[in-house]
């Protein structure tokens, strides 16, 4: 069966709104492989597909690709978690994102590491035409996807965007190792939604934690955790851990307003643990109600995300902790070092530890999340 003749049958699933099953592995769970540590490794803005007419882009996206694999071969984790700004879709004129998608992945793939997803305020963004195309110089020649990819042809060869559900929905079709998800349709447009259970060495159906992913807008929507989103969390982790007895790990792309609340005026002096304190928390346009239901509930023992460039750090606020990841790709603003934020979780007795594993290999930052 050609690859041309999958990709013709899965856009006509999605255009009559058929469900399928697009995988029957993984399931919902993830599980410690032995007694050892699990370990996670956090890719935020990576920016695949940045300034995707120049040469320039496709040489950062080389350098992003370095950096991940120099993590990977010096923490060896269990899984990774890509934590939004996969890819600069504003700076991509071909019609399908995934094409950049795939680049991003492809270290861990590779490595046969399985991941999951959550999408960032640039993953699905519109096209954005730089002034200077309509100057005397004209608009550069349009890279099209290759003969022989999945894509139909000239069609998908122009300036629109890729949406959030086919980004995800052409990841899990394509990778068994993926265990990102579509999640729920009534959070929709906010797709990336869902929960992984981390589970005993010894007993599949025994939780170690629960790992939530949320989807924090921005791109096709306003940059917002929803309301509707804090009620469906709500009622998700009060059906699987109806007693807070299981540790619960969350995250998203966007910091919370509850960031800049704590975010430290001078690090070195603050309960805060980072390197970098280079600007102001960016933070999500609204606060719904998610942060009172994380700060209530004493299973949440931290919140991980991305989108500031210039921070990298871990600070305690009220029962729980708000981290920033580090910015993992050459895509993006800034010219710090890049690196990315790895988790240690213990299942016996369970306990949180995190650092920063840099491009250069060195490691600084470790912090005691939960014991």
């Amino acid at each position: 069966m050609s690859l041309t003749f999958l990709s013709l049958l899965f856009r006509f699933i999605l255009a009559v709104g058929w469900t399928v099953d697009l995988r029957t592995t993984p399931d919902n769970y993830l599980q410690f492989p032995s007694a050892a540590p699990f370990k996670i490794a956090l890719f935020a803005d990576l920016h695949f597909g940045e300034n995707a007419w120049t040469d320039w882009g496709p040489k950062q996206d080389v350098n992003s690709v370095k950096v991940m694999s120099t993590v990977l071969d010096k923490e060896n984790p269990d899984f990774v978690v890509y934590l939004g700004d996969v890819v600069t879709a504003n700076n991509i004129m071909v019609g399908n994102a995934s094409l950049y998608w795939d680049q991003a992945i492809s270290p861990t793939k590779a490595r046969g590491i399985p991941w999951a997803s959550v999408f960032g305020n640039h993953d699905d963004a519109p096209f954005v035409w730089p002034m200077k195309w309509f100057s005397d110089s004209g608009i550069p020649q349009l890279r099209c996807p290759a003969a022989n990819s999945s894509h139909l042809g000239e069609e998908d060869c122009s300036f629109r965007g890729t949406p959030r559900l086919e980004l995800m929905r052409n990841e899990i079709m394509d990778n068994a190792l993926s265990y990102s998800k579509t999640g729920p349709k009534e959070l929709w447009p906010s797709v990336s939604n869902y929960v992984l259970q981390l589970s005993s060495s010894n007993d599949p159906r025994s939780p170690v934690a629960f790992l939530y992913f949320m989807d924090s807008g921005g791109g096709s929507y306003p940059e917002v955790l929803s309301g509707t989103q804090a009620k469906w969390f709500d009622s998700k982790s009060n059906e699987l851990n109806p007693d807070s007895r299981v540790p619960e790990i969350i995250f998203w792309h966007i910091p919370s307003i509850a960031y800049g609340r704590v975010a430290p005026t001078f690090l070195p002096l603050s309960f805060c643990v980072g390197s970098i304190n280079k600007e102001s928390v960016a933070a999500q346009e609204a606060e719904m109600g998610i942060m009172k239901l994380l700060q209530e509930r004493p299973s949440v023992k931290a919140v991980f995300v991305g989108h500031n460039h210039g921070l990298d750090w871990c600070c305690p606020y009220k029962k729980l902790w708000l981290c920033f990841a580090r910015h993992s790709g050459y895509g993006g603003y800034g010219n710090w070092a890049r690196g990315a934020r790895i988790l240690e979780i213990t299942q016996q007795p369970f306990s949180l530890k995190s650092w920063i594993r840099m491009e250069d290999g060195h490691t600084h930052s470790e912090v005691i999340l939960s014991s």
